[in-house]
């Protein structure tokens, strides 16, 4: 399983994204007020079909029916199941199954599968006249796509299929995605071409959904393949543009920011591989469809017509962003010398951009007046774990650490992780007894630690490439334990070798 979910951007209510709402409301109302309802009322005829006297005659044929029409071991299988489940009684799900195979119920009505020199017949046409008006008329048959009948024959099903949902987990699953995309799109488009698009993007996943499964049996339905069209939309319209994704992947789950175009070829693989492997029950190559559509529509329109990208819906020109007023509260604060207050402020800015530069030595800076303080340790913390890629910024390191060491009451309290990161910098600035001294620290306090054999060797090799044989000789005994075959723990072993050597 995978899903990938943009974050990029908040509704605002100042503007709300009417359409979509609508094309929500519009969704829910068809399912509640037509859809649901029409279950309803299959499930309690269900009950009156066990006592009308129908099964033993209507049943058999359906079950031949299907048996002649099944084409794949799964569709014999299934038959199979359904036979034992008529064996054992189970007649209620039988016939609801046979109730959303209206091909098979119209032709039954129509007197095309009793034959009527069949000593049952007066029987059972008199049972069925009873029986017939009980049930509903068929709502989702009628306006669901059937994959039985011609890709032309009531095409206006391409459209209305897309508003038809096969239960409330359906339903609901699509309106989040419809309203993650169809938000952002709104705002870009407008209401009226944005509904255009969606409603193009569903008839086209219906057209490839029809040409792919025509002449099976069952019927399309869902606003799935529309939304896979928007999905299409939003990460042509942001192109390059990197965009945080929620993305799953099996049980693992995570976020990154990614250029949001690369997610099209995975979203449409993902589909190829979903149509491939599964068993069956959705409908893949509608999502496909509507990827295509999507595609299309918006690198046309984006040929012809110029699209803002929403950058933050929740920002106005004349609204700062949330991080930009936190900044400017803390800012006023550490101005006015309230270092308390300045400190808890930083330390909400450092939770809403961690990768902002100027927050982390900004906290520090304040948070010095408090070094016992749990605020001064997280500050540094967070400032001694940012990446230092130039020899500039690994000497401000050095600076902020000794800053750190000096003041921290009642000590440090770095844990393994940052001390690794700490011991690459100081080596790489060949800072030695820093780099020694915590690495000893990392020594005592994780010699387990996943990282700790490379840290030691990365030191180690550090001391020996710049001559430092005497230091390079005091971690023997700890490269012997934790990699006595590297090339470097050989060498030391075999005897240090002279500095005046070449």
């Amino acid at each position: 399983m995978f899903i990938a979910i943009p974050l990029a951007n908040k509704p605002t209510w100042r503007s709300p994204p009417w359409m979509t709402v609508l094309l929500i409301v519009v969704n829910m109302l068809i399912y509640w007020g037509w859809q649901a309802p029409e279950d309803r009322r299959v499930e309690i005829n269900a009950a009156h079909y066990e006592r009308s006297g129908l099964a033993p005659i209507e049943i058999p044929l359906y079950l031949d029916h299907l048996q002649r029409q099944a084409r794949t071991p799964e569709q014999k299988r299934h038959i199979d199941l359904m036979r034992q489940a008529w064996k054992q009684g189970h007649v209620a799900p039988l016939y609801e199954h046979m109730w959303a195979q209206q091909a098979f119920r119209q032709a039954l009505l129509a007197g095309e599968v009793m034959a009527k020199d069949d000593p049952r017949h007066a029987d059972w046409q008199g049972r069925r006249a009873l029986f017939t008006p009980l049930e509903p008329q068929p709502f989702s048959w009628r306006w669901a796509m059937n994959f039985g009948r011609p890709v032309t024959a009531h095409p206006e099903t391409w459209l209305t299929a897309t508003f038809l949902h096969a239960d409330v987990g359906h339903l609901m699953g699509n309106m989040v995605f419809l309203f993650l995309f169809g938000f952002t799109l709104e705002v870009a488009l407008g209401p009226g071409l944005y509904l255009l698009l969606y409603l193009l993007c569903g008839m086209g996943a219906s057209v490839v959904s029809l040409l792919s499964h025509g002449g099976t049996p069952g019927l399309g339905l869902g606003a799935s393949g529309a939304i896979s069209g928007l999905m299409a939309m939003y990460v042509v319209m942001y192109r390059l543009r990197r965009i945080n994704f929620f993305y799953m992947l099996f049980f693992y789950f995570n976020h990154a920011k990614w250029p949001a175009v690369v997610m099209l070829p995975v979203y449409m693989a993902h589909e190829a591989l979903q149509q491939w492997l599964s068993p069956g029950g959705v409908d893949y190559m509608a999502h496909l469809g509507g990827l295509a559509c999507g595609a299309v529509l918006m690198g046309g329109l984006l040929t012809v017509k110029k699209l803002e990208a929403p950058a933050n819906l929740m920002a106005t020109p004349s609204e700062p962003s949330e991080v930009d007023a936190a900044k400017e509260r803390a800012w006023r604060l550490t101005d006015a010398l309230d270092y308390a207050a300045a400190s808890q402020a930083w330390e909400r800015v450092a939770r809403l951009a961690p990768r902002d530069g100027e927050v982390w030595p900004s906290w520090f800076a304040v948070a010095q007046h408090f070094p016992a303080s749990d605020e001064f340790h997280a500050a540094a913390k967070g400032l001694l774990n940012q990446p230092a890629a130039d020899p500039a910024a690994r000497r401000a390191l050095h600076s902020h650490y000794h800053t750190y060491l000096k003041l921290a009451r009642p000590g440090m309290r770095l844990n393994a992780g940052t001390l690794v990161h700490l011991v690459d910098v100081f080596v790489k600035l060949q800072a030695w007894d820093d780099a020694q001294h915590l690495a000893r620290a990392l020594a005592r306090r994780d010699p387990v630690h996943p990282r700790w054999r490379d840290t030691l060797l990365q030191l180690v090799e550090g001391l020996v490439h710049h001559r430092q044989f005497e230091a390079a000789a005091t971690w023997v005994p700890a490269l012997r334990t934790h990699a006595p075959d590297a090339p470097v723990t050989q060498l030391l072993l075999s005897g240090t070798p002279s500095p005046t050597g070449s």
